[in-house]
C-alpha cells in the first residue's frame, strides 16, 4: 500500500483473505488488519476509522474484503483519505456487475493500487474498467472508438453482430496506461521462483472426430452428438478430444503411473471428471475434487500421490497447490478470452512457497479444434505481454 496511507481497503477473492491478513500482520509494523467478511470485524474497523483512533495510536488501518461481499458493505462509500488496492481487478472488467459498479462509481480513495496477472485476458476492450479506475476520464464508447477494431456481420438470426477483429492506436494507448500508472513486472523479476518446464503431448485424433466435422453427427459409447449449430459443433467436437478419447485417456494414465508425486489436473466437462476419477480410483490414486460443487482438498493436503482435480472456472484463480509441482492440462479453457484463466491456472503451483521446478504437461489431439484452441490462448497471452511489455519500457 502508498506509504503514509492511515486507511487502506483491499478487495480480493474469498479464498485469499487468510492470505492477506496472514502478509499485513506478518510483515508490517503498526497495522491493525480486518478481516471484513466478519461482521464483528467490519463494525471494528468502521469504528476504529470513525473514532480516528488510527491517529491517536499512530497506526495503519488495513481492511481486507472480497469481491462478493464489498458491494453488500455499503458503509464503505463513506470511507475518506484512503487507499484501495484491487487483488486481480481484471474482476472488474465488467463493469455492469454489482461489484464494479460499486467500485467504480461508489468508493472515493484517494490511491488506486491494482494488482494483476491477466489484466486484459488478450482483449484489450476489457481494461476499459481499470484504466476508468485509475483514473482515465474515457467513456467506454469512445475508448472502443479509437483503440477497438470492430466489424458488424449478419447473424443466423437476422441481426448484426459486433466482432473484435484487432486493435489500432495501439501506441496511443500506451502512452496512456503510461501516463496512469500501468507497469508490468514478470513474476520472476519480482520472486525467485524455481523453473517452470512446458511438455505437450500430441496425441492421434480421435477415430470419430473428422467423421463428426464433416457430418456433424456421430454415436461414440451410446451416446449422440449433434453438432446442428456452430455452438453445440465446437462444443462436442472439444469433448470427443477429452474423455471421449481412449488414446488421450492412456496418455494421462501413463503419466500418473509414472510417479508418486502430487499432482494437478484441470478438466472442463463433467464426463472428464467423472472419468479421470474412475482412472485414479483405478490406479490406487486419492483423489480431491475442486469445482462449482465440491472444494475438497483433504486429500491433498495428507498424501503425497493425491491427484487434484480441478475445474478452471472454479480453481483456476486464487488457489494455493504448490505442495504439488507437477500440472496436467486435460483439456484446455475455451478460446483467446480464456488465456487469463490459462495463465492463472499454471500459477496455482508456480508461486511463493514452491522451491522445485515446475512441470506442465499439455494433452493435445493432432489436426482438430484443440490445436486451433491452443493457438488462440496464446494469442492472448502474446497479446497482453506484448502492450505491457512497452509499457514497462
Amino acid at each position: 500500500m502508498r506509504l503514509g496511507a492511515k486507511v487502506n481497503l483491499v478487495v480480493c477473492q474469498k479464498s485469499k483473505i487468510e492470505d492477506w491478513v496472514q502478509h499485513f500482520d506478518g510483515y508490517y509494523e503498526k497495522v491493525i488488519v480486518y478481516d471484513l467478511t466478519n461482521k464483528a470485524q467490519f463494525e471494528c474497523f468502521f469504528g476504529s476509522y470513525q473514532v480516528q483512533q488510527i491517529d491517536i495510536n499512530n497506526v495503519i488501518l488495513i481492511g481486507v474484503i472480497n469481491y462478493e461481499l464489498v458491494f453488500r458493505r455499503n458503509e464503505l462509500s463513506r470511507l475518506r483519505d484512503f487507499s484501495l488496492m484491487l487483488d486481480e481487478s481484471s474482476l472488474i472488467q465488467n463493469e455492469n456487475s454489482k461489484r464494479a459498479k460499486f467500485i467504480l462509481n461508489k468508493l472515493q480513495p484517494e490511491n488506486i493500487i491494482l494488482l494483476s496477472g491477466t489484466p486484459t485476458n488478450g482483449k484489450y476492450e476489457n481494461l476499459w474498467s481499470q484504466l476508468h479506475l485509475l483514473g482515465w476520464n474515457i467513456s467506454k464508447d469512445l475508448y472502443w472508438k479509437h483503440y477497438v477494431d470492430v466489424e458488424y456481420i449478419d447473424s443466423d438470426e437476422g441481426y448484426p453482430i459486433k466482432v473484435v477483429r484487432g486493435y489500432k492506436n495501439v501506441e496511443r494507448l500506451k502512452a496512456k496506461m503510461r501516463e496512469y500508472g500501468c507497469r508490468f513486472l514478470k513474476t520472476e523479476e519480482v520472486f525467485d521462483l524455481p523453473n517452470q518446464t512446458f511438455t505437450n503431448f500430441k496425441i492421434d485424433t480421435p477415430k470419430q472426430y473428422n467423421k463428426f466435422i464433416k457430418t456433424g453427427l456421430v454415436t461414440v459409447e451410446d451416446r449422440e452428438f449433434v453438432g446442428d449449430s456452430i455452438l453445440t459443433k465446437s462444443l462436442y467436437a472439444r469433448m470427443l478430444c477429452g474423455s471421449y478419447s481412449p488414446e488421450k485417456m492412456d496418455t494421462l494414465k501413463d503419466i500418473l503411473q509414472s510417479t508418486e508425486d502430487r499432482m494437478v489436473v484441470f478438466y472442463n466437462f463433467n464426463d472428464e471428471l467423472n472419468r479421470i476419477e474412475d482412472l485414479c480410483v483405478e490406479l490406487d490414486k486419492p483423489v480431491s475434487i475442486i469445482n462449482g460443487q465440491t472444494k475438497d482438498l483433504k486429500c491433498y493436503e495428507e498424501y503425497d500421490n493425491a491427484v487434484t482435480l480441478v475445474q478452471y472456472q472454479a480453481g483456476a484463480m486464487g488457489l494455493n497447490l504448490q505442495k504439488a509441482n507437477k500440472l496436467i492440462y486435460f483439456t484446455l479453457p475455451w478460446g483467446k478470452g480464456s488465456c487469463g484463466l490459462w495463465e492463472q491456472s499454471k500459477k496455482r503451483i508456480h508461486r511463493i512457497g514452491q522451491n522445485r521446478p515446475c512441470f506442465y504437461y499439455t494433452l493435445i489431439c493432432a489436426n482438430t479444434i484443440e490445436e486451433t484452441n491452443l493457438a488462440a490462448l496464446q494469442q492472448g497471452k502474446e497479446l497482453t505481454d506484448d502492450l505491457f511489455k512497452e509499457v514497462q519500457e
